[in-house]
């Protein structure tokens, strides 16, 4: 069943809608529409549910907290749960990075980062990247440059804001790792030369793996070097961990695979099994020059969502879910590889762990964004839930359970393939 005009009638136009998909319940998985569809769903509320739909391990902690108390606020009261969550972040966290503000969405936490960045530094600048994606605020949007779409008409936003190419296929394209790594170090020292000195520059803000931009994986020279840069000139660099971390691409967290230790990371979608949740991790150090009542928050940190994300890190201990997402992984590595070889609009296949697009482009090289829109609607015809991603929209990506297995991961390709066979012959 779809959604009617009547049911849409008082929802604001401005949440644009990818599907019209009346959802009432999930399982593992799965979708069930209001008419018993049940779809195959690799969106996963765009990476939210790290365990799938309604988990039993999240969805009893959820009930068993909501019995008790479901907020009182943070700033008010202490809450065991809360305090509980931000001692495990903490013991898992990289370096010193020991220090926890939730929040209750990424973009809260981004524009929190940004804040302490500029407090810690007492510096005006940020640094984001191209491609980038970091939330619809204000301030989120104004380090946002995936498309200009989302800045569009909001302008003049945050000041003070500068963006380099992000080192990666989609910005450079034909190049190797390597040379990749030397042009984008290269274009950032050019900014440095020319827009913005790099002693007035507060932070670097850049995503571990790029997500809306397309899941483009950058060099590991590049992270390096950035972390080396940014030590050289006493730039705080920010990890936006939202969608790439807590376990997407099989390590914790995203910026572990590149051999760097951030000095503040932003955490979200993933973390509170479903219920909204974000933090801004720093060091004791970092997070003592933001002093009380320079931020805040009313529903940050609420033992509801405290209890489902403890629950989500105890299910993450049980059954090795980072063990999985490097095995699924590396299986759907290789099943996407093979498609491939198999379709002639597969221009690229790309990601880490449990995060993977497959980029479609015409015979002539131009980007597939209707090819991609095409395959988007056959597989919901099938019953799999995809979305895009990337500048042009030309890239599918796919972001199942943390927790799948490889008979999901084949039910879900098949449709996949499928639908690409029916693109591929016209009859889409």
């Amino acid at each position: 069943m779809t959604a009617t005009a009547e049911q849409l009638a008082h929802l604001s136009p401005a949440l644009a809608r990818s599907t019209d998909v009346v959802a009432v319940a999930g399982e593992g998985p799965y979708l069930i529409a209001e008419d018993g569809t049940r779809y195959l769903d690799w969106v996963q509320g765009i990476a939210v549910n790290a365990l799938g739909h309604s988990h039993p391990r999240v969805v009893a902690a959820i009930q068993e907290q909501a019995a008790r108390l479901v907020t009182a606020s943070f700033n008010v009261v202490t809450y065991p749960a809360t305090v509980e969550l931000a001692d495990r972040i903490a013991f898992l966290a990289p370096g010193d990075l020991g220090s926890v503000f939730f929040s209750n969405g990424g973009a809260e936490a981004i524009d929190g980062a940004i804040k302490l960045a500029r407090v810690a530094t007492g510096r005006p600048a940020i640094i984001s990247f191209l491609g980038s994606f970091h939330g619809r605020t204000l301030g989120a949007t104004s380090v946002t440059a995936s498309s200009a779409k989302y800045r569009s008409h909001y302008e003049p936003l945050l000041g003070g804001v500068h963006f380099a190419p992000y080192p990666s296929r989609g910005m450079y394209p034909g190049l190797d790792d390597e040379e990749i790594a030397d042009r984008a170090l290269a274009d950032l020292q050019r900014l440095f030369d020319h827009v913005v000195l790099p002693e007035t520059v507060a932070a670097i803000l850049i995503e571990p793996l790029q997500g809306e931009g397309g899941y483009w994986v950058p060099p590991r020279r590049y992270m390096q070097e950035l972390r080396a840069l940014c030590d050289k000139h006493g730039i705080l660099l920010i990890s936006d961990e939202i969608q790439a971390g807590y376990g997407r691409t099989g390590e914790m967290f995203a910026m572990t695979q590149h051999g760097v230790v951030p000095d503040i990371m932003t955490l979200g979608k993933a973390m509170g099994g479903g219920l909204p949740m974000s933090a801004i991790v720093s060091t004791p150090e970092l997070m003592a020059r933001w002093k009380p009542g320079l931020h805040g928050t009313t529903f940050g940190g609420n033992p509801l969502a405290a209890a489902a994300a403890l629950a989500v890190l105890d299910e993450f201990a049980a059954s090795d879910v980072l063990g999985n997402v490097r095995t699924q992984g590396a299986y759907l590595a290789g099943r996407l590889a093979d498609l491939k070889e198999r379709h002639a609009s597969i221009a690229d296949v790309r990601g880490l762990g449990l995060m993977a697009a497959i980029q479609l482009d015409h015979a002539d090289g131009t980007p597939g964004g209707d090819l991609v829109d095409a395959v988007r609607r056959a597989a919901l015809e099938r019953g799999l839930l995809v979305l895009s991603c990337g500048v042009k929209g030309n890239a599918i990506r796919i972001a199942t359970p943390l927790n799948v297995t490889a008979p999901v991961l084949d039910e879900g390709l098949a449709i996949l393939e499928e639908c690409l066979d029916i693109i591929e012959g016209g009859a889409a």
